[in-house]
């Protein structure tokens, strides 16, 4: 098994040269040819989602579709450049308005079919229920008849839900990330995520309920409409993807993620019965194999502690690569930790702040760190999430932000601090209208 697992991982760096001639790889007539030649690059909206589409510890992009999409440059010569976005709602804008030409995490709806073109599936994963860990697990949308069910904008069931279960209370959040807290703090009853995502946020304050019934959420690239020759191009580049290689790619990125399924009564009691014989047969070697049994798990525990130290440096490396300050305190107000842009927009270095509380620092006026510093210890008595724009004084003057701060708990469902950061609005508009103006 692992020679076969070796061999079908050993075909993702077995990728065609671009010097190869794409008519020959995947029969590409005239017209798309022509297409390929007047328009090299393609655009593509990404947003980041664990697993699928993500920027690695080096700010590159990684994933399960950003490997397909590099197996489809080399069979066609496209290029593909991507374009990061941050909510669902402005990568919809962002193929809307044509700033970009596809995006490869969007589901598919009938509002969307409306202005996308979604090419052949080349994967599916089922979505479910996500709610609080105290709460009965979620199990259908009867379930949440006059309760508050949290989506993120122009979320691909929310036109269905809105129409199949008006008793169902929808309220709609920018990202993710804010639909999770919100459930969390009891705002919201439940959330709706993909599986695989679901899977990747472990928390003492949320758990998985059942698959949504009937709803299956199918990998497709997006396109914005008016580009027939590129929805041609990438449906027969996927029709003439290797199947093995496609298994290989889902099992590099998506192995380990469905949980593993208990084994039957019978294969329990032949296993039991083949130890028995065997250390029935080896009962003179006991102490020695005791021996390598302890070195084995020595061994395991040390690749457990390398496999966390890597988690850990990779997750600070993905916060340092966010373009908004964000923060994390402890229940005094003291910072445990802030990325670089945190550092950045208040003109000081980490460890000069390392530990100490606002009002403890000259990085803001001291009447916005008071203000703030107050509004974070009410936060944590009420331990409820905040999001909100808002006119904030700095050291170089007022700006007008987008704050967020979440309670966050450890596994045991303790209340640890406060996770947050902010967004210059007028930043955002700025580089709106400079991609506007692209």
């Amino acid at each position: 098994m692992s020679v076969a697992q070796w061999g079908l991982a050993a075909q993702l760096a077995a990728y065609e040269p671009r010097g190869a001639v794409a008519e020959a790889a995947i029969g590409l007539d005239a017209q798309e040819l022509q297409w390929i030649a007047e328009h090299p690059t393609v655009t593509v909206a990404s947003a980041q989602y664990p697993l699928y589409l993500f920027k690695d510890e080096h700010g590159h992009w990684s994933g399960l579709n950003n490997d397909v999409l590099n197996r489809i440059s080399a069979m066609t010569g496209l290029k593909f450049l991507h374009e990061e976005t941050f909510s669902t709602d402005q990568l919809l804008e962002r193929l809307e308005s044509g700033a970009a030409d596809i995006s490869t995490t969007l589901a598919m709806s009938e509002e969307r079919k409306e202005f996308l073109d979604f090419s052949h599936a080349f994967g599916v994963a089922g979505w479910v229920f996500v709610g609080r860990a105290g709460a009965p697990a979620v199990q259908s949308m009867q379930q949440l008849s006059k309760r508050v069910l949290v989506l993120p904008a122009r979320h691909a069931l929310e036109a269905t839900i809105r129409r199949d279960y008006p008793s169902i209370e929808l309220r709609s959040v920018k990202t993710y990330a804010e639909a999770r807290a919100l459930v969390e703090s009891g705002e919201a009853y439940a959330t709706i995520e993909n599986e695989t995502g679901a899977q990747l946020y472990p928390s003492g304050q949320l758990k998985v309920g059942d698959t949504v019934e009937g709803k299956w959420e199918a990998d497709h690239l997006a396109l914005r409409k008016g580009q027939p020759q590129l929805l041609s191009i990438l449906n027969k580049a996927l029709e003439a993807f290797p199947p093995a290689e496609l298994r290989a790619i889902r099992l590099k990125w998506l192995d380990g993620i469905v949980p593993v399924q208990t084994p039957s009564t019978w294969q329990q009691i032949t296993e039991w019965g083949c130890w028995s014989v065997f250390f029935a047969s080896v009962f003179a070697l006991l102490s020695l194999l005791w021996n390598r049994r302890l070195t084995v798990l020595i061994q395991q525990r040390r690749d457990a502690e390398k496999d966390l130290n890597d988690q850990l440096a990779f997750q600070h490396a993905l916060i340092d690569a966010m373009p908004d300050p964000m923060f994390v305190r402890d229940l005094e107000g003291r910072l445990i930790m802030c990325n670089k842009s945190y550092e950045e927009g208040l003109s000081t270095r980490f460890d000069q702040i390392q530990g100490r509380r606002l009002i403890e620092l000259d990085v803001l006026p001291k009447e916005t760190a008071e203000q703030l510093h107050a509004e974070f210890m009410a936060q944590l008595g009420t331990r409820k999430t905040r999001f909100s724009e808002r006119q904030l004084m700095f050291k170089d003057g007022v700006r007008d932000i987008y704050q967020w701060t979440v309670p966050f708990y450890s596994a045991d469902g303790q209340l640890r601090g406060l996770l947050g950061g902010w967004t210059d609005l007028a930043k955002r508009r700025q580089g709106r209208r400079k991609a506007q103006c692209l």
